[in-house]
């Protein structure tokens, strides 16, 4: 992708909705990272532990919560990376999920699991919502990262 503002580098997973919508997985601009919606894809764009759908096609059920919510960190982890930037570097994050009970549960677990503290150095977020971009979704994170080093 071309980057038409030297200032911001940008950085993206290569998966099909970056572009059908129309936006950058991430960019820095100056110390600050900001990280997009995350959700649990694989590196071919194919969600891993997709909710089952109902007759509706809205997920059943939200027993694949911490499966999606711990591939969603991965994915951040992996575009931090990409900067030189960790979860340490974490300033804030928000969860969006489908069902705040589940989400909570889940969260509480995998966020300590992720960031390797039973009280990560971030403020956190987490909010429910009706309807996440794909049916079997169930979450979805965005992440703000401050480092030491401007972009390049």
């Amino acid at each position: 992708m071309t980057n038409s503002n030297p200032s911001k580098k940008v950085e993206n997973h290569g998966v099909a909705w970056e572009r059908a919508f129309g936006y950058v997985q991430a960019l820095q601009v100056k110390d600050t990272i900001y990280v997009s919606g995350q959700l649990s894809h694989d590196d071919n764009g194919n969600l891993v532990a997709p909710a089952e759908l109902d007759a509706d096609k809205r997920p059943a059920d939200f027993s694949q919560m911490e499966s999606q919510i711990r591939q969603t960190y991965v994915n951040a982890k992996s575009l931090l990376a990409k900067y030189g930037a960790t979860l340490d570097d974490v300033v804030e994050e928000t969860l969006y999920v489908l069902d705040v009970p589940s989400g909570f549960a889940a969260a509480s677990k995998v966020r300590k699991e992720m960031y390797g503290t039973d009280v990560p150095q971030c403020a956190s977020n987490l909010i429910g919502v009706s309807a996440l971009a794909f049916s079997e979704q169930i979450v979805e994170i965005t992440f703000r990262a401050v480092v030491d080093r401007p972009a390049d």
